[in-house]
């Protein structure tokens, strides 16, 4: 199997696709400027209690308060409180942690009330993201993750992943750690650190406690909170580090200086892999080229289409996600409706699965199956769901399919669903539905072209538009691209872009910075 991660920044956002044999099953999108990311660490001030939640808000800056539950205090709260106050006593001088007084842990049927008050300062972590109408979940229980190893200050055990299956392994790495690891700290190993050396863990850990001293330095700078004083690693940069895959085949650029940052981590953690970073440097847009886009547009949407004509309707709703198979054309097979049945299911299965992983569904799924009577074939669509499943990173339970046909499915949620707008907006008409005679479209091109270069003085830029008015564009020995060129100078390029509508268009810089061209009665309403 074939992986790649194709990576396109663009000057607002930033999209991260994961393809398997040239399949989509991974997509990510976020604002470059994107804030409230788990992992993020804030010092934020208590807003409200809640008792009878046995919880509080707290301000951390998010447009909605942020909730943190006594539970996730963490045991050591108490130490972890004490220390914060000796870090902010002194301003010059870092309170050294080893130095820090172990006070009881807190019970757990402890109340809130009685550890934290109104106006409160208190450092916490994300643990997910603000999800419709909530406000982003939180933590005091830090934790600073690395491709190998978790550090926990104020901690105290060492834990090895339990996929590490080789005893003696999990004792060499045990031993390993806890001769490594500082006083109050306490470390989780991660499945990929199995036989890595000792020197490759030692400067790892190093990392990690320099951004718990710099993150508390901050926190002791501090004069207004709510204040973030830690930031996850670059979106792009994090999610390499937890799908990070000896086995890739190519991770490819559009962005010189994500390049960078992408392949210095790559040599940190795999240094023999470094060579699979490539900056891409193509005319076609990156995702048009390893045919993202394309699977972008067929894979998202209400209706998904896999084999034979089949396909499944997928409903989002507040509380959960809702799966509809349906055989749809498939043209039944000489040996009955039951084994028609089942095979549309398993193809379903199969789909359900990648839609599970690109969309990052998360709470309770509901999947109603075509019926099957035979008990045999139930079973062989149950196994066959838990297998697609393997491969997703994210916890999750599935249970056998009910006496309904229902396959109930519960998965992890630390963020909003994703979802890709597939319908195109009519870019003329902005739903009036009257729109200039489109024999004209390139007129309307023309002139814009002529104010960019003659009124406004820019020589270089790259036009694109849709596919079939690229082809109309560049047809012909004497084109009407190469009119344009001669009339107006070399420095202009028309790029094919399969994200753009039939008479949509968009210019952009020699810097790759988007030029909005479009006059006032163009602007959506």
């Amino acid at each position: 199997m074939t992986s790649e991660v194709i990576i396109d920044v663009q000057p607002k956002d930033i999209s991260i696709a994961l393809l398997e044999d040239k399949s989509l099953v991974e997509y990510q999108n976020e604002p470059r400027e994107a804030t409230f990311a788990v992992g993020n660490i804030y010092l934020g001030r208590v807003k409200k209690l809640m008792p009878g939640l046995n919880a509080c808000f707290v301000d951390v800056g998010s447009e909605k308060d942020a909730f943190l539950h006594y539970l996730d205090l963490g045991l050591q709260y108490s130490s972890f409180e004490k220390y914060l106050k000796q870090v902010a006593s002194d301003r010059k001088k870092l309170f050294p942690m080893q130095k820090a007084t172990m006070m009881p842990d807190l019970p757990k049927d402890g109340s809130i009330q009685n550890y934290l008050k109104v106006g409160q300062e208190v450092l916490v972590q994300v643990v997910k993201e603000p999800i419709n109408t909530k406000g982003p979940r939180l933590t005091c229980d830090l934790s600073f993750a690395g491709r190998n190893i978790v550090l926990i200050p104020f901690g105290d055990k060492v834990s090895v992943s339990s996929k590490i299956k080789r005893g003696e392994e999990r004792t060499r790495l045990k031993q390993l750690m806890q001769s490594m690891k500082p006083k109050n700290f306490g470390i989780i190993v991660r499945t990929v650190a199995e036989g890595k050396k000792a020197a490759e863990l030692d400067q790892e850990l190093k990392v990690l406690l320099k951004r718990w001293e710099d993150a508390l330095t901050r926190a002791q700078q501090c004069s207004q909170p709510p204040t973030m004083i830690f930031e996850e690693q670059a979106r792009a940069v994090a999610l390499l580090r937890d799908l990070f895959n000896p086995t890739y085949d190519g991770i490819y650029v559009n962005n010189e200086e994500i390049y960078q940052q992408i392949r210095d981590y790559v040599t940190i953690i795999a240094p023999e892999k470094a060579d699979i970073v490539k900056l891409y440097t193509g005319k076609v847009p990156i995702f048009d080229n390893f045919d993202v886009t394309k699977q972008l547009k067929s894979g998202f949407g209400r209706t998904v289409n896999y084999k034979r004509g089949a396909y499944l309707i997928i409903e989002h709703t507040e509380a959960m996600h809702v799966v509809d198979v349906n055989s749809g054309t498939r043209i039944k097979k000489e040996n009955g409706q039951e084994a028609n049945a089942l095979e549309t299911n398993l193809g379903a299965a199969d789909e359900l699965a990648r839609q599970l992983r690109l969309r990052d569904m998360g709470g309770i799924i509901v999947v109603d199956f075509i019926d099957m009577n035979l008990a045999e074939d139930r079973q062989m669509l149950y196994e066959r769901m838990c297998e697609n499943m393997k491969k997703d990173r994210a916890r999750h339970n599935i249970l056998p399919l009910s006496k309904f046909g229902l396959m109930q499915i519960t998965r992890q949620r630390v963020r909003p669903a994703m979802d890709v707008a597939v319908e195109e907006s009519c870019p003329t008409c902005h739903g009036t539905g009257k729109i200039k005679s489109s024999i004209l479209f390139t007129d309307q091109l023309e002139a814009k072209i002529d104010r960019l270069v003659n009124q406004i003085g820019i020589k270089r830029f790259t036009l694109h538009v849709h596919p079939y008015v690229a082809a109309y564009i560049n047809q012909g020995v004497f084109s009407l691209k190469l009119r344009w060129q001669m009339k107006y100078g070399l420095g202009i390029r028309v790029i094919p872009s399969q994200k753009m509508a039939f008479l949509q268009y968009e210019f952009y810089d020699s810097n790759r910075e988007f030029i909005d061209m479009r006059e006032e009665n163009e602007v959506s309403k």
